[in-house]
């Protein structure tokens, strides 16, 4: 029934003039098949990149399903190590690309929310017949799966966030708004060096080891070498105006599920930092204080911190993380 409306959804706006927008056709190799949820969100018809990885191991935690959501730099491929590591521990794996994200559709005219990423989330689970998961959201999204968990907390059974954004409101702690053509002006401007240099001062806490190169180059083709690049980059400004107008720092005691946190303290993130006066950039990003600030206020929450970890705790040092979290998961099951 449910998937029948969402046809007769798609059938309505494309009688009143919704445009389609194909899937990408980035050609980067993905570690399992890539399927799409095709949907009509605001006038286009929009296909929703996602891996469904089977559980591989029912002893664990049978029919048990979780939910990797990736952050603004990343792709559901980044997920790949997190997400053997899942299956092979008995979850079914839902990896989904977000709208404007990698290899789902990239629309040249859409109101990037939080809110309207997190429904088309929603919608997706929906379609597959997921009616309660497990949410884990690294970055950008972990603010994702927090407005999720607040919008759907019958569908979130428990919340984890790894070095989310959103902790924090940077623009009402002194971050200047920055219109969306000068946001699209920097990511034009992306590259090999300027891609590295961030991850390397921010990601894994100024380390470098050559297997991170694959997330560095992953980068590099869709803003350099891709089809859609331009399409890319000017969604990439739009989530960047998205999450820094968006906050759900106000909203961490409405949150219900059981919540962990695993932070990396050596992270500094926290979007505008880089056009910020240096005053405002001196008190912003300090992940040592925000973390256990956050777990302070959401109920139920439990934080596990890495005193020498950056924004990528579960690349960085995996067993380390991995760990950790399967210490969690296993109090549930």
């Amino acid at each position: 029934m449910r998937l029948e409306l969402l046809l007769l959804t798609q059938l309505v706006a494309t009688a009143f003039g919704a445009t389609t927008v194909p899937p990408s056709i980035w050609n980067y190799t993905y570690p399992w098949p890539v399927q799409y949820f095709e949907f009509t969100s605001q006038r286009a018809n929009l296909s929703m990149a996602y891996m469904d990885v089977p559980s591989q191991n029912t002893s664990y935690a049978s029919n048990k399903t979780i939910m990797l959501l990736h952050g603004k730099n990343f792709c559901g491929a980044t997920w790949e190590d997190s997400a053997r590591r899942l299956s092979a521990h008995g979850y079914r794996v839902i990896i989904p690309d977000q709208i404007g994200f990698c290899k789902s559709s990239k629309p040249p005219a859409y109101q990037f929310s939080l809110q309207q990423l997190a429904r088309n989330t929603h919608l997706l689970l929906q379609s597959l017949g997921v009616e309660s998961t497990y949410v884990l959201g690294h970055s950008m999204g972990g603010m994702l799966a927090t407005r999720f968990a607040l919008m759907y907390p019958e569908q979130t059974s428990h919340l984890i966030l790894t070095n989310p954004i959103g902790l924090e409101d940077w623009k009402a702690l002194g971050v200047p708004w920055r219109n969306l053509d000068a946001l699209y002006k920097d990511e034009l401007a992306t590259n090999y060096t300027s891609i590295r240099k961030y991850q390397q001062a921010t990601y894994y806490v100024n380390t470098w080891k050559p297997e991170y190169d694959v997330w560095v180059n992953m980068l590099v083709s869709l803003y350099q070498t891709s089809p859609e690049n331009i399409d890319f980059a000017w969604n990439m400004a739009q989530t960047t105006d998205m999450v820094l107008t968006q906050p759900v720092a106000y909203e961490f005691e409405l949150v219900q599920p059981k919540t962990l946190l695993l932070i990396g303290t050596k992270d500094t993130t926290a979007i505008g930092k880089a056009w910020s006066p240096p005053d405002v950039q001196a008190k912003i990003g300090k992940y040592e204080v925000l973390g256990k600030a956050a777990a302070a206020r959401i109920r139920n929450a439990t934080l596990i911190e890495f005193e020498d970890l950056g924004h990528s705790p579960q690349v960085q040092d995996s067993e380390r993380y991995h760990s950790a979290l399967f210490g969690w998961l296993e109090g549930f099951n």
